[in-house]
C-alpha cells in the first residue's frame, strides 16, 4: 500500500511544484511557464508510464494546456494595472494563430537534440538584449512591426513556441523593448501572447495524439490531464504574486532578472542538447 502512495504522490509533488514556480515566472516574465513546466513534466511524465517516444510530445502537449489558465491569470492581473497593449494583442492573433498550426504539423517531424540546440542558442543571444546596457537600452523603433515583417515575426513566435511548449513570452519582449515598449508593457503584453500561442497549440496536440499508443495514464492525445489540473491551479495561485512583483521592481533591475533567467535557461538547454 506504501508503495502505491508513493508511486503517485511523488508526480502529484512535483507537479504541484512546477505549477507554483510556472505561476510566478508566468507573471513576472510574462511568459506562460513552459520553460520550468516541460523540464519537470520530462521527469514526471515516465512515472505515469507511457512509451519514451510519447513522453516528449506529451511534456509539450500538456505545457501549452498548462499556459491558457497560467497565461490568463496573469493577462488579467496585468490588464487591473493598464499595462497589456491589447492592439499589439488584435493585430498580432491571426498570424500567431497561423504559426502555431504550422508548429504542430512539424512537432512530429523535428529532430529533439538539433532543436535543444537551436533554442538555446537562440535563447542566449535574446539575454544579451537585456544584460548588456548598449543593447538593453537601445530602441529602433517607436512603432510595432506592421504587414510582412508583423506576418513573419507573429507567425515564426506561433510555430516556434507551439514546438517547444512555450508561452513566447521572451521573443515577444524582446521585440516590444527594441520598438520602444516599456520592459513592464512588453512583460504584460506578453501574457496575453502567451493565450494566443497556448490554445491552438493544446487542440492540435491533444487531436494528433489522439491515435497514439504508449501514452501516460491520464492523457487526451498529447495532453495529460491529471498533470494538467495540478500544474494549473498551483500557477492560479501564484500568477499574481509575479505579477506584483514584476509592477513593484524598476525597470533596470527587472531587465537584468530577465537577461540572467534567459541565460540559464539557454545554457541548460544547450547542455540537453549536446546529451547523445
Amino acid at each position: 500500500m506504501s508503495g502505491d502512495l508513493m508511486t503517485w504522490l511523488v508526480p502529484l509533488v512535483a507537479m504541484l511544484a512546477a505549477g507554483l514556480l510556472a505561476g510566478f515566472a508566468a507573471g513576472i516574465f510574462g511568459i506562460g511557464g513552459g520553460f520550468v513546466v516541460v523540464p519537470a513534466l520530462l521527469v514526471v511524465l515516465p512515472l505515469l508510464g507511457g512509451t519514451k517516444d510519447a513522453i516528449a510530445h506529451v511534456a509539450i502537449g500538456t505545457s501549452a494546456a498548462t499556459i491558457i489558465v497560467t497565461s490568463i491569470r496573469s493577462l488579467l492581473s496585468h490588464a487591473k494595472r493598464g499595462a497589456v497593449e491589447f492592439e499589439v494583442l488584435k493585430t498580432w492573433a491571426p498570424w500567431i494563430i497561423l504559426g502555431c498550426g504550422a508548429g504542430v504539423m512539424l512537432a512530429s517531424h523535428v529532430d529533439g537534440t538539433t532543436l535543444k540546440m537551436i533554442f538555446g542558442g537562440g535563447v542566449i543571444l535574446m539575454s544579451l538584449n537585456f544584460l548588456l546596457p548598449k543593447v538593453s537600452g537601445k530602441v529602433l523603433s517607436e512603432n510595432m512591426p506592421s504587414g510582412m515583417l508583423r506576418v513573419g515575426i507573429a507567425g515564426g513566435l506561433g510555430t516556434f513556441s507551439s514546438l517547444l511548449g512555450i508561452g513566447g513570452g521572451t521573443i515577444a519582449i524582446m521585440v516590444m523593448t527594441l520598438c520602444g515598449r516599456t520592459i513592464h508593457r512588453a512583460i504584460a503584453t506578453a501574457s496575453g501572447i502567451g493565450t494566443l500561442i497556448a490554445i491552438p497549440t493544446t487542440i492540435g496536440f491533444a487531436i494528433i495524439g489522439l491515435k497514439e499508443g504508449g501514452l501516460p495514464w491520464g492523457s487526451l492525445g498529447y495532453i495529460n490531464l491529471p498533470a494538467t489540473f495540478a500544474i494549473a491551479s498551483m500557477s492560479m495561485l501564484t500568477a499574481p504574486l509575479g505579477v506584483a512583483a514584476a509592477h513593484s521592481l524598476p525597470a533596470g533591475p527587472l531587465k537584468k532578472i530577465f537577461g540572467i533567467y534567459l541565460l540559464i535557461i539557454g545554457a541548460l538547454m544547450l547542455r540537453a542538447g549536446l546529451k547523445v
